[in-house]
């Protein structure tokens, strides 16, 4: 459990923007791996397993709650934000939180006003209307940080990882 909750909590919270919600859903996530502990597949890996465990959960909440009432991600999303978790794992770091402290340097890379969009956004759980607030500038230009911020964490943590697939390739 201590190896994989921090990579369970960031997968939920990509995919559910309610941090009660998360916290709830990651606590069930790991009480259900536990009660079915029984059929896992030792031969594979545990994080995908135990993540897939926490999609299901994000989709039988969303079947609850309702579509209409909060805003969750779709089923190719989930899969998309499972895919990205699981090229960040092959980073370097004995644990999740080393291994986003590639993501920390990306971040250090992006101009002030994306980098204060990216985390009012992600970090916070602010809207747009609510970040152009805060920070002092239009709803657009807001939009315009977070579409190019994205692209360049993007692009930062591909090469990151392709440099890693290298390095292991190499290895070999």
């Amino acid at each position: 459990m201590r190896e994989h909750i921090d990579s369970v909590r960031a997968f939920l919270l990509a995919s559910l923007r309610d941090s009660m919600t998360v916290e709830d859903l990651v606590q069930e996530t790991f009480l259900t791996a536990w009660k079915v502990l029984d059929r896992y597949d030792r031969q594979l890996p545990f994080g995908p397993w135990v993540r897939g465990i926490a999609a299901k959960l994000v989709l039988n909440h969303r079947r609850k709650v309702g579509r209409n009432r909060v805003h969750y991600c779709d089923d190719e999303l989930l899969g998309r934000i499972e895919g990205g978790i699981g090229a960040i794992s092959k980073l370097n770091g004995d644990t999740f939180d080393e291994k986003i402290d590639a993501l920390r340097g990306c971040l250090g890379r992006l101009t002030g006003p994306q980098r204060d969009a990216i985390r009012l956004h992600y970090e916070n759980g602010l809207h747009c209307k609510e970040i152009a607030e805060r920070l002092g500038i239009g709803f657009e230009s807001v939009k315009k940080h977070l579409q190019r911020g994205r692209t360049q964490l993007h692009r930062c943590l591909s090469s990151k990882i392709e440099a890693t697939d290298r390095r292991l390739g190499s290895a070999q």
